[in-house]
């Protein structure tokens, strides 16, 4: 009898490890899933939009990146962001505008995130109400980085991590850092990471 009932249990217990490895398993698949699932695109004017109220530099580049307040993915992106300037020969009139949506009280936008971006050189952090800037620019999803050249052209559309709120190397900073060192043309378009734009809360 202690046989069987010592026999039962090991059974039970490899079945539950079993499970408790399966369910470990299917976490980490869904984390990386999420983590690599990009969002949705820019549909970003081919020229500088004229009804933004941005101002576009007269003698150099103009970048422009887009990116919720509270979105803990946006992170990397402004961690790449400066990354980028730091290694920039052609320096870009450089704006982040930060969403605040309608009935949000005054000072919502100014989060960690837009701290970080305020202590880059150069960069200058701006609030978007009600994200029209955003829609001028056909941006909807926090991270997304556009470059315009002295014309107005654009030149460089997408995001500049590699996946959901991760630093390091990736296409997207280096093509964007291609561009701002005239050092040929990288990847001109990229698959960005982060949180919808426009989601009230993150």
């Amino acid at each position: 009898m202690t046989q069987i009932t010592w026999s039962a249990r090991h059974a039970w217990l490899s079945v539950l490890g079993a499970c408790w490895l399966g369910a470990v398993g299917a976490g980490l698949w869904v984390v990386r899933a999420y983590d690599n699932a990009p969002g949705v695109s820019a549909d970003a004017p081919v020229r500088w939009p004229a009804s933004t109220h941005l101002v576009r530099a007269a003698t150099g580049p103009t970048l422009v990146m887009l990116a919720h307040p509270m979105c803990p993915c946006t992170r990397a992106s402004i961690d790449e962001l400066a990354e980028a300037l730091a290694r920039s020969t052609a320096p870009a009139r450089t704006y982040v505008l930060f969403i605040r949506p309608a009935g949000f009280a005054e000072g919502w936008e100014r989060s960690e995130l837009w701290q970080r971006a305020a202590r880059i050189p150069g960069v200058t952090p701006i609030r978007d109400d009600e994200g029209v800037e955003a829609a001028r620019f056909g941006t909807s999803t926090s991270g997304q980085t556009l470059l315009y050249a002295a014309d107005g052209s654009l030149l460089f559309s997408g995001g500049i991590t590699g996946s959901r709120g991760h630093a390091g190397d990736n296409d997207g900073r280096a093509g964007l850092v291609a561009l701002l060192t005239r050092a040929g043309r990288g990847q001109t378009r990229t698959n960005v990471f982060g949180c919808p734009l426009f989601a009230r809360g993150v």
